[in-house]
């Protein structure tokens, strides 16, 4: 029971390595299979086609069009010419210039993220969104209610498209590495169910860096030493795999075997909030930089009231005109979903990394971690506080933003430089192992 992705070259890097194995030999055995991996299909592009719908079929790419554009999504069409997220809008036209290039627009992706979840919600409180799109569910304490977990993941996927009009792909497995990479073998529009019996089989063929954390770097130690498949790591001796990969080793392997001792619980805790900006020219003047981080502040504060969030800890991503990436985190010593209190924390990580590099900035990027409930956050007073707190005007600026739009009102200290061109800053939080 499953839609796989046609041709090979629609796909992002990690996604193209999720191929290999029978699927048909899987059987639909879910018995165990509690966790579900939902991803919404192609997400950025599906809403904006939904009021264009006579670009259905055509390929078509999300993003800014300014020089250092980058692509937020791609349709599946315009991925059989190899554009991806994140490819730099430039090359993407180049791939595929028969592309409609549609720029992204504010506020919409977050208004139908929130029914997507919406719609979650209603079958279990056990789940964990873990990016705007994508999310793990935990149906085990709606079996009793609802049915088998291929029943709730079929109902799931029907009362999402009748909802939203979007589709969904979603993984049904014993464990979230497996749930996930199921999901993307089912992509688009599919389920794919992976029995407890049959994971190793599902598992052993695909390339080792399909398994979450693998990036370009493991994938090259790993294959210096002649290990190319998940197979391979799987039979590997986990005293070995853990000398050459360091703290890595151990989830290499305990991945490989379709084991995850993460829980849908503690990954909530996990889920991010995050925006960045690809400036049109690398940008070496501090005052500019400073401005932009309190900009990305802004999206992210805004995101965060919204899903009655706090953050507890902030991180800044600082590239380099040579695509050197730079990152620092800061503690916050109170949860906050305030923009100034954002950008204070990583103010001096900025200036130290301004201060020690001679090139110019390409991207910078901010991320809110360690998110709670902000009922919960329990934040007190201070006795030098004044009567009316930065929240009182972050909250008045959402009433004018969600009446009028994103761009219908902004912080005085915005007001001056342009605004972000092309940086994605609405395509919070893909995490490097997944794509749409």
């Amino acid at each position: 029971m499953h839609s796989r992705v046609p041709g090979g070259g629609d796909m992002s890097r990690k996604q193209l390595s999720r191929s290999g194995g029978d699927l048909s030999a899987l059987g639909t055995d879910d018995t165990g299979c509690r966790i579900l991996h939902l991803d919404m299909d192609a997400f950025f592009v599906s809403v904006e086609l939904l009021d264009r719908p006579e670009l259905i079929g055509v390929p078509v790419i999300v993003g800014g069009r300014g020089g250092r554009g980058v692509v937020v999504s791609a349709s599946y069409e315009a991925r059989e010419y190899g554009v991806h997220a994140a490819m730099p809008m430039a090359r993407a036209v180049q791939l595929c210039p028969q592309a409609v290039v549609i720029p992204p627009s504010k506020g919409r992706y977050s208004k139908y993220s929130r029914q997507v979840f919406q719609t979650v919600a209603e079958v279990t409180d056990d789940y964990a969104q873990v990016s705007v799109d994508e999310g793990y569910v935990d149906v085990g304490s709606a079996l009793r209610r609802l049915g088998r977990p291929t029943q709730i993941a079929i109902a799931l996927r029907s009362r999402i498209r009748e909802r939203t009009g979007l589709t969904a792909s979603i993984g049904v497995a014993d464990s979230m590495v497996v749930a996930k990479l199921a999901s993307t073998r089912a992509k688009p529009d599919g389920l794919l169910v992976v029995p407890v019996k049959s994971v190793a089989g599902f598992l052993r063929p695909m390339p080792v860096e399909a398994l979450p954390g693998v990036g370009p770097r493991t994938q090259d130690t790993l294959a210096r030493y002649g290990i190319r498949t998940i197979g391979q790591a799987a039979d590997a001796d986990p005293a070995w795999l853990q000398r050459v990969l360091g703290s890595m080793g151990a989830t290499v392997h305990r991945f490989a075997h379709g084991k995850d001792g993460r829980t849908v619980h503690s990954t909530a805790r996990d889920h991010t909030i995050s925006a960045e900006h690809t400036f049109q020219h690398d940008v070496s003047v501090l005052p500019e930089l400073e401005r932009e981080l309190l900009r990305l502040a802004d999206t992210v504060a805004y995101r965060l009231r919204a899903e009655g969030k706090a953050a507890g800890g902030v991180g800044l991503k600082y590239r380099l005109a040579d695509f050197t990436t730079l990152s620092r985190s800061v503690t916050l010593t109170a949860p906050t979903d305030v923009a100034a209190e954002l950008q204070a924390a990583l103010l001096p990580a900025l200036r130290t990394l301004h201060g020690t590099s001679a090139q110019p900035v390409r991207l910078l990027g901010l991320r809110a971690g360690d998110l709670i409930d902000f009922d919960a956050a329990g934040r007190q007073p201070t006795l030098d506080q004044p009567d009316r707190s930065p929240r009182e005007a972050e909250l008045a600026l959402d009433a004018v933003r969600r009446r009028f739009g994103m761009q219908a009102i902004s912080q005085a200290s915005l007001l001056r430089g342009p605004g972000p061109e092309g940086g994605g800053s609405e395509g919070a939080d893909r995490d490097a192992h997944g794509g749409e």
